[in-house]
């Protein structure tokens, strides 16, 4: 084991940006490396190791790890950080690009390894491992007992896996192959999650890119859609634009779903079936403000929609409700960060009647994406709300009042990306999800066309 005493510390809070991962049994084994750093880095008193130089070490594969010690308030973290690794898959346009090193170190490269210790008494209280160069996905470890250890898998705040017994000490992982502790908790760990091509999304992004050259001569009018003739009119009245036509966010998903299937169907979607009701929601009670504050037009809007492209582009067998509305629940805990506090509650998964929190949506599309990657969504958004127009003592009822289409997919270099469209425009999906706190969302599975002529 060589060390190379000058190095250049950075550990920094951004997205990977070049990853092309490997899978997971082709990460080199830094075992030896942590058997020899043992004694002086994790089991030292606490001030013997924050004394410690940061320091270069190099695998037996020639592979630099950038070995230092990050001090915080009441905890220390000993961080083993690979170099991070830079290439691409092919694209349409681009060719691929071999992995090599970028010379970084941020901490969550693929291979990084993190002990966390207590400042005052120096135990032990984490371990954890990056699976890919991603710093929102990792594994990580808990001390138990004498016998044994507990294992959590976490992608983007999410717990996919928690609690996972491991039969070792804590302190026996100080030293142990990734492989060997992998092996000991096996169909365990979702190992899918880890391990995506890229290659699965080129359709994906293909179908996005399209949309993004196509959305440049539109602009938002409320009410606004296109009819089966090719008309602009409102969604409403059925009269139409005369000046400045323009689309609305339900316009818009109409527009976007009329591009995908009129290749197929060599036609337009009338608009008077997607505003009729879809499938099991409310009740006598709602029954009777429907007509006055459209309750459920976005929900039975995205359905009917839904409806229609799963019909046209996969079979009448998944024009059904129970086949494209997403239903799951992947995870059951969620970390979230609230002035700048993380906390871990508990994520209640799909609800009827509302859809999911909204708070969970990014690890959601997550695991959607790397379980289907043919697929992106329409989303209905809803929130307990009374109109300001409505009488007094009006109800507080949830309303679907926004609609917009997702597309969660991974780019060629493996990074994870969700592209957002709504109202004839693109938005980033933080703006999106920061823009809707405590509201619910309901989603859709719509198939990623070859073609696409709106």
């Amino acid at each position: 084991m060589l060390r190379i005493p000058v190095i250049f510390v950075i550990f920094i809070n951004v997205f990977s940006v070049y990853a092309l991962d490997l899978p997971i049994s082709g990460i080199s084994d830094d075992s030896i490396l942590r058997a020899n750093l043992k004694d002086a880095w994790m089991i030292e008193a606490p001030n013997r190791v924050l004394a410690q130089k940061p320091r270069i070490e190099l695998l037996e594969t020639g592979e630099m790890v950038q070995v230092s010690v990050q001090e915080g308030r009441d905890v220390f973290r000993v961080i083993l950080a690979r170099e991070l690794m830079r290439g691409n898959n092919a694209t349409d346009t681009r060719a691929a690009v071999s992995r090599r090193g970028t010379g970084t170190f941020p901490g969550w490269a693929q291979g990084s390894w993190m002990l966390t210790r207590r400042k005052d008494t120096g135990a032990a209280t984490e371990i954890r491992i990056y699976l890919r160069s991603d710093q929102n996905m990792h594994i990580q470890f808990r001390p138990f007992d004498n016998d044994k250890c507990y294992m959590d898998v976490i992608l983007y705040g999410a717990y996919v896996a928690r609690s996972i017994t491991v039969p070792v000490t804590f302190e026996r992982l100080y030293t142990m192959q990734l492989k060997d502790i992998l092996r000991l908790v096996n169909e365990k760990f979702p190992v899918r999650y880890f391990e995506v091509e890229p290659a699965n999304y080129r359709d994906s992004l293909r179908l996005i890119n399209q949309i993004r050259s196509s959305i440049a001569g539109l602009r938002f009018a409320d009410d606004g859609a296109i009819d089966e003739n090719g008309n602009y009119v409102f969604i409403n009245t059925m009269l139409p634009q005369n000046t400045q036509p323009g689309l609305n966010c339900s316009g818009f998903l109409k527009w976007l779903i009329d591009g995908i299937i009129r290749p197929v169907t060599g036609q337009r979607l009338s608009i008077a079936p997607l505003k009729a009701p879809f499938g099991q929601r409310g009740s006598s009670f709602t029954e009777l403000w429907e007509e006055s504050r459209d309750v459920f037009f976005g929900l039975d809007w995205i359905r009917n929609l839904a409806y229609q492209a799963n019909k046209s582009l996969r079979s009448p067998s998944y024009g059904v409700l129970d086949e494209f509305e997403v239903r799951v629940d992947s995870f059951s805990l969620l970390t979230v960060n609230q002035n700048n506090v993380s906390t871990t509650k508990s994520y209640p998964g799909f609800m009827n009647e509302a859809g999911y929190n909204i708070e969970g949506l990014h690890p959601l599309l997550y695991t959607l994406a790397v379980n289907d990657p043919f697929s992106f969504y329409l989303a209905a958004i809803s929130n307990e709300i009374a109109t300001p127009s409505s009488p007094t003592g009006t109800p507080r009822l949830r309303q679907y009042y926004h609609v917009a289409a997702l597309f969660p997919y991974f780019d060629e270099y493996g990074d994870f990306k969700i592209a957002v469209f709504e109202s004839a425009a693109e938005t980033s999906f933080a703006a999106f999800r920061n823009r809707y706190p405590g509201h619910f969302i309901n989603l859709v599975r719509i198939p990623v066309a070859a073609r696409f002529e709106p």
